[in-house]
């Protein structure tokens, strides 16, 4: 049963309610899903137009943003990265995906290795310390007769030439279509990739983890308790993973809460049992539906991000998932760097990537960009007075702290 979105204005009661929350959450508490839900129906009725609504707002991002601050500090951090989306070609039909092509069609594309190594060759040469790679679902995409061998061989071939490099690569809908394809176990996929030279997964490919949704935007999509098992496994096999959400299209605020709360377990299972990697970071990623397919575009009645949504999301994500995911990221090229900056007060505590090229949200329609250089990161993040820190792809800081703004 669907939470009532708390009256205006508050009662007494109902204040004493929310302040008790914020205060738990930042004491290191970790809220259950009914106060989550309860968060989100308050901040997402609040139009903050009227003094009471713009101080809830207010007090949501102030608790958010403290939060950040005692788990992480003020540091802004970034990774200088090449985004290498390696073919379109996909046998999936997702309904918010204006991406995909099948193959020998208009627009398809399939870059071969020496195509994909000469992006890495740029990237190093921009100073980049991550290849992150990840293409459409592609039957063809075979060596001799075996899709985990293709996947492998690209794998290796850029660690060949570039071994400096962090390739964060294949997310876990991936995973599923190469042991699927050859018959293999998930263990058997991600221990031979990782053999080959894999070291981290994007956490991608989760959309919301509730089937009712999946069924809907993605039905030939790995159902939720497959996603699981393959970060989960990473895990245990000592393969760091991102986590992310798609969000502000047909999910529902308890819907919102029970997708972070699948991602807390996570965390929390690969800490109790000891495993060697976990989940570095938590990315929200609001719809974008410009380019997408009609028929889920018309239902969200939406073709942009709503930021102040996504902003209430951001902040109510980080008080939910707490010490357990300590780093958590803004999405520029949906948002936009304007947009992507603001979330900075509402929790957010890293950046993201400079990507250097983006096709499957910018052919959705985003306006963000397919780029950055890291120059701009710093001007951005030297914009809100906050120290910018390079990183690693695991949040290993790369040279010095900028502190001081840039001209």
């Amino acid at each position: 049963m669907m939470t009532p979105v708390l009256a205006h204005p508050l009662t007494a009661q109902e204040r004493a309610h929310l302040n008790s929350i914020f205060e738990r959450a930042l004491q290191g508490h970790g809220l259950n899903p009914a106060e989550g839900v309860l968060l989100l129906n308050w901040a997402t009725g609040l139009d903050g137009h009227s003094p009471d609504d713009q101080l809830g707002l207010g007090q949501l991002r102030n608790a958010a943003d403290q939060l950040r601050a005692k788990l992480v500090g003020p540091t802004v951090t970034y990774v200088i990265n090449r985004n290498i989306n390696f073919t379109n070609i996909c046998e999936q039909h997702c309904g918010f995906c204006a991406f995909r092509r099948d193959a020998n069609t208009p627009g398809a594309y399939w870059l071969d290795f020496e195509a994909i190594l000469g992006k890495a060759s740029q990237a190093v040469e921009l100073g980049a310390t991550e290849i992150c790679l990840q293409g459409g679902l592609n039957p063809q995409a075979q060596i001799k007769g075996s899709t985990l061998a293709y996947y492998a061989t690209m794998i290796r071939e850029i660690k060949a030439a570039f071994s400096q490099l962090h390739l964060h690569a294949f997310s876990p809908q991936e995973i599923e279509f190469i042991a699927r394809q050859d018959q293999l176990s998930f263990a058997e996929v991600l221990g031979q990739l990782q053999a080959a030279g894999l070291d981290s997964l994007p956490g991608t490919a989760a959309e919301v983890l509730v089937d009712r949704v999946r069924q809907i935007i993605c039905p030939e999509k790995l159902k939720t308790p497959a996603w699981l098992e393959i970060v989960s496994t990473a895990h245990r096999l000592g393969l760091p993973t991102t986590s992310t959400m798609l969000c502000g299209h047909i999910e529902t605020p308890t819907e919102q809460i029970q997708h972070l709360e699948q991602l807390r377990q996570l965390q929390q299972t690969a800490l109790e049992n000891d495993y060697p990697a976990r989940i570095t970071e938590f990315i929200l990623l609001p719809y974008v539906g410009e380019h997408a397919p009609p028929a889920l575009r018309k239902r969200v009645g939406r073709e942009q991000p709503d930021l102040a949504a996504t902003l209430v999301l951001t902040a109510v994500a980080r008080l939910y998932l707490g010490e357990w995911i300590p780093n958590h990221q803004p999405s520029w090229v949906k948002l936009g760097l304007p947009g992507a900056i603001t979330a900075l007060a509402w929790g957010c505590n890293d950046l993201g990537g400079t990507l250097m090229e983006e096709h499957i949200t910018t052919m959705a329609g985003a306006k963000g960009g397919t780029g950055m250089t890291p120059e701009a990161l710093q001007r951005a993040i030297a914009s809100i007075q906050r120290p910018a820190q390079q990183r690693t792809t695991l949040y290993q800081p790369v040279g010095d702290a900028i502190h001081a703004p840039l001209g």
